[in-house]
């Protein structure tokens, strides 16, 4: 075409008119596509995009029930809660944690221990957590940090419940602590049924009655539908469903006795476990030396830590429940026991005890040189007679001790309401082919058959273990098991679960075979190894003293102040009483405390008189209504 010649309008027309219905196609196109789009998402996907589109505007915020309350059974609180400031800082929302605090200090004083436990705290948790680094604000503190909040983006002041321990070291271990959620903690909840109700819950109970009941104590979180604006900025509150506060225990415990109980320890490393025998429940857990929970609840500071986790005494071992000692002594009264039960004994049948036992080209001796004359089954109780005791256990034989003693709950968990619990050691052929390696070590010698009669060799038994046989004997043979809960109460709904004792079994003793036994453990208490301690009591007692030997003399004669304070014996007692119709049976461990008559027996008897007769040792009348009147 030449650069001067028109097209016809016609062609120039046709090619508009393509032009332009291509064009209003590619329209129509884009809006059949934006429409069904459109459709898409407000018709097929509406239900989801609504959800999310209130999930932006609404927040759940959970709101952490008040955890329940722990208390002895006449009321007297060893839990409880209470309300206080904290000064908090969200890691992911300061720029420097470390020139924050310094800045914040600068307003609210903050010591090394605050630092040190909030960088443990901090390797702990997760970043976008809130963590205290002051706790227990006072009113002037608050005040001073408000006015200048603007200046600390990621830094509040909030309000929190805190776990208090009123009666401090007073039964911690029985009452346990609770503490900040761990990683392996958290774990554990996100994938159990709870996870919901833990939201917002910073603590968990971490030992003692507060882990072992956690659900109960926990309760029910709550929430509030919060409206908030793009910035996440709160708006108002929608809705709110209110927690439900932890129910509330009660326990079989007597505060007073446990603090009788604690005080007879002093300083003494041991444990005392005293037993309700016609139900079961614990009167006193004694475990010594003890701590104050209230150091955990914050997050314990590394000094404190160190202190308690170091310490050669172990504080927070619960010694009643997982220590495990030889039973010395206190062993023969289960063994006479079982001389009768199974025949292999009868009452009258006596012995000649020259002061030794000769068995395998091995003298066992007896710790009265020349021996006790003729003894029968209630003299060797009131005397102690190893010799008696060498010879039945001899006679017996292993496999006849470990079936009965397996009856009394030797050498098994007693199932009490508490987590950790040992099992002991009730020696047998079959646990020791289980315990050692070498066939050489597994083979079961009649001689140790022999140590095992006395309540040495392999035997290991906890405390409890000791005073729940000794439930057992007093209690004609009615097994219960030893619980702590008394009853639950239901916050919400004021009702009250008792925990009802039901026997766990029945162990078919004979009246005549028990009244031996009994007759015994009172001729100790009377006229034996007990009969110092229990000089003028105004009642009658059962009991049997005991010491178990750490340190092996290789023939020689002990002497107390010729080996370490660590090495020397064990002094242990077991008692029930009034002896006719027992309300209480108890049993002491002393560690290196040397002869049961000396140590534990004394112990007993402060624990007995006061339960008894009410009656408190001197100076500790004062001290005890000193701490009634701080409550």
């Amino acid at each position: 075409m030449k650069p001067h010649e028109f097209r016809p309008p016609e062609q120039e027309l046709a090619r508009f008119r393509g032009r332009l219905a291509v064009a209003v196609g590619v329209v129509l196109l884009a809006f059949v596509v934006i429409a069904g789009r459109f459709f898409y998402l407000q018709v097929v996907r509406h239900d989801y995009y609504h959800t999310r589109a209130e999930d932006n505007r609404i927040t759940l915020l959970p709101i952490v029930p008040n955890r329940g309350l722990i208390a002895d059974r006449n009321g007297r609180s060893f839990a409880r809660n209470f309300s206080a400031y904290t000064l908090e800082i969200t890691p992911s929302r300061v720029r420097d944690v470390e020139e924050t605090i310094d800045a914040v200090s600068q307003l609210i004083e903050i010591q090394p221990r605050d630092r040190k436990r909030f960088r443990k705290l901090l390797d702990e948790s997760k970043n976008f957590e809130s963590l205290p680094i002051r706790t227990r604000l006072s009113d002037e503190e608050v005040a001073k940090f408000v006015a200048q909040r603007y200046r600390f983006p990621g830094v509040d002041v909030k309000a929190r419940l805190f776990r208090q321990y009123p009666e401090e070291q007073l039964a911690s271990h029985v009452v346990g602590y609770i503490g900040r959620i761990n990683t392996k903690e958290l774990e554990s909840i996100e994938e159990s049924e709870d996870q919901a109700n833990y939201r917002g819950t910073e603590h968990i109970g971490k030992t003692g009655l507060e882990q072992s009941y956690e659900r109960e104590l926990h309760g029910e979180t709550g929430y509030e539908q919060v409206e908030v604006d793009a910035g996440g900025r709160a708006l108002r509150l929608l809705s709110r469903t209110a927690p439900v506060p932890g129910n509330n225990l009660f326990l079989t415990l007597d505060g007073k006795l446990q603090a009788v109980a604690e005080r007879a320890f002093g300083t003494r490393r041991g444990a005392l476990v005293a037993i309700e025998p016609s139900t079961g429940g614990i009167l006193a857990m004694v475990s010594s030396p003890t701590f104050d929970p209230n150091l955990f609840v914050d997050g314990i500071d590394p000094q404190n830590w160190d202190l308690l986790n170091n310490s050669p005494d172990h504080p927070l071992i619960n010694r009643a429940l997982n220590g495990a000692y030889p039973p010395g002594s206190t062993f023969k009264p289960f063994m006479a026991l079982g001389a009768l039960f199974s025949g292999k004994r009868t009452a009258d049948q006596a012995i000649a005890d020259p002061g030794y036992f000769d068995f395998g080209g091995h003298r066992f001796r007896d710790d009265k040189a020349g021996g006790h004359g003729t003894v029968d089954m209630v003299k060797s109780i009131v005397v102690s007679c190893d010799t008696y005791y060498y010879r039945l256990a001899n006679d017996w034989g292993i496999d006849g001790i470990a079936s009965f003693m397996a009856q009394l709950g030797f050498g098994s968990r007693t199932g009490v309401d508490l987590g950790g619990e040992s099992t002991g050691i009730l020696p047998s052929p079959e646990w020791k082919r289980k315990r050692f390696k070498k066939p050489e070590q597994q083979k079961w010698y009649a001689g140790e058959t022999v140590s095992i009669g006395i309540g040495q060799g392999y035997n290991a038994y906890t405390p409890i273990q000791l005073a729940h046989a000794t439930a057992v004997v007093a209690n004609n043979g009615v097994v219960f098991k030893p619980h702590l809960v008394r009853y639950i109460e239901d916050v919400k709904t004021g009702e009250k679960r008792i925990v009802e004792p039901q026997p766990v079994r029945r162990i078919p003793f004979r009246p005549e075979h028990l009244d031996t036994v009994r007759r015994g453990m009172i001729g100790v208490n009377q006229s034996g190894t007990g009969a110092r301690a229990f000089a003028g009591a105004g009642y009658v007692s059962a009991g049997k003293t005991g010491t178990a030997q750490l340190f092996s003399l290789k023939g020689g004669t002990y002497r107390e102040g010729s080996v370490g304070e660590r090495l020397r014996d064990h002094a242990l007692f077991i008692a029930f009483a009034p002896a006719d119709e027992p309300k209480i049976a108890l049993a002491v461990l002393v560690e290196n405390g040397g002869f049961g008559a000396t140590s534990a027996a004394p112990i007993a008897r402060q624990v007995l008189d006061y339960y008894l007769l009410g009656k408190l040792p001197a100076g500790a009348a004062a001290e005890d209504e000193d701490a009634s009147d701080a409550q």
